[in-house]
């Protein structure tokens, strides 16, 4: 049975230590980075030589591939897509085109992905853009105000699912206030829980619906002293509770720097707070040999979400490519007629 990790790797292919690895620890998931994609027949290999290793055709394959800052297939082998800030400024100017495009280029990138074997993206995010927050989000997040994130959030997400990739909602419960990057360092939000509620957490709640969340390094002292991913507390009170989160509930990555302690103790904290399966990403062997030692098997109420999540994965729907490519550029076209921008912007 897969154990309760999502592994990364270190490099272009499965070495033999990672092979023994994936064999003996069966990971549920594996993410990619730039540091494993060179051209698409080698992603294709590496996707496939994974799950031979797994056993299970169906272990799910992740990737961040936002547009913007964060895109990990890139020219010249995939296209370039913009940031999500793009699709809430063409929103501001035409909620109808805003949603449209949204939806369209996530079905553009969800083909991208299920060519390679790829089948979940972590997008869409739900974090809000606010004044005073680090730039880790910035012009990742599509708006200020919770109902129009939700609404371009919900359109990437049925986007992504149309083409048969399963979408991840993340920063769950919100990072967009956060005045620190989590990459590096613990953030403290200190707004009171009626302000949250109305604005950061909103979003999610909207959101609740999809079958994937990662969770945020990010403290929100109106909550618990601990970082979400780590807090037992917003995992049931705000996460489950509040927002009313039921999909399968994935942390942030482990060896990010907002974490104190071990890979394993970090591992194991995560888990204990109620994360269903915990990500690792750096392809570090000693790191990713202690995360599976601190990883259960997923049994109960983490394996039904994960098979619920799996499941809600569906063929994907016939699409004519060059016209939908066509259309999404003219859609951004419409965006830069209006307000003078340049339509491949991503910052």
């Amino acid at each position: 049975m897969a154990r309760a990790f999502i592994t990364g790797l270190s490099g272009f292919s499965v070495s033999p230590t990672e092979r023994r690895f994936l064999r003996e620890a069966d990971p549920w998931g594996l993410i990619l980075f730039k540091r494993n994609i060179d051209n698409p027949e080698q992603v294709a290999h590496v996707i496939d030589d994974f799950r031979a290793c797994v056993g299970r055709q169906d272990a799910p394959v992740l990737i961040d591939q936002e547009g913007g800052r964060v895109q990990r297939l890139a020219p010249p082998h995939w296209p370039a897509y913009p940031a999500g800030a793009v699709f809430g400024e063409l929103y501001d100017q035409d909620p109808a085109a805003g949603i449209a495009a949204a939806k369209l280029g996530a079905r553009l990138i969800a083909a991208d992905l299920a060519a390679l074997g790829i089948t979940v993206d972590c997008l869409p995010l739900a974090d809000l853009r606010l004044p005073g927050a680090d730039a880790v989000i910035g012009d990742r997040a599509y708006g200020t105000s919770p109902d129009k994130v939700a609404a371009i959030a919900a359109a990437i997400a049925a986007g992504l699912l149309e083409g048969g990739v399963l979408p991840v909602l993340k920063h769950i419960p919100g990072h967009g206030r956060a005045t620190a990057d989590s990459h590096k360092s613990l953030p403290i939000v200190r707004t009171d829980r009626p302000t949250l509620e109305t604005t950061d957490f909103a979003p999610f709640r909207a959101l609740a619906a999809l079958p994937m969340a990662m969770t945020a390094h990010v403290v929100f002292t109106a909550v618990d002293t601990l970082p979400a991913t780590t807090s037992k507390t917003m995992i049931a009170n705000v996460i489950r509770g509040f927002i009313g989160f039921d999909g399968l509930l994935m942390s942030d990555d482990v060896s990010m720097g907002a974490l104190a302690g071990s890979i394993a103790e970090r591992t194991a904290a995560a888990l204990a707070a109620g994360c269903d399966v915990v990500l690792h990403c750096n392809g570090k062997i000693e790191e990713m040999q202690e995360v599976a030692e601190k990883s259960s098997e997923l049994t109960g109420a983490a394996e039904r979400r994960a098979a619920a999540a799996l499941a809600a994965r569906r063929p994907a729907s016939t699409i004519d490519l060059a016209a939908a490519r066509a259309e999404f550029a003219r859609l951004l076209d419409q965006r830069s007629l209006l307000s003078g921008a340049d339509p491949t912007a991503t910052s």
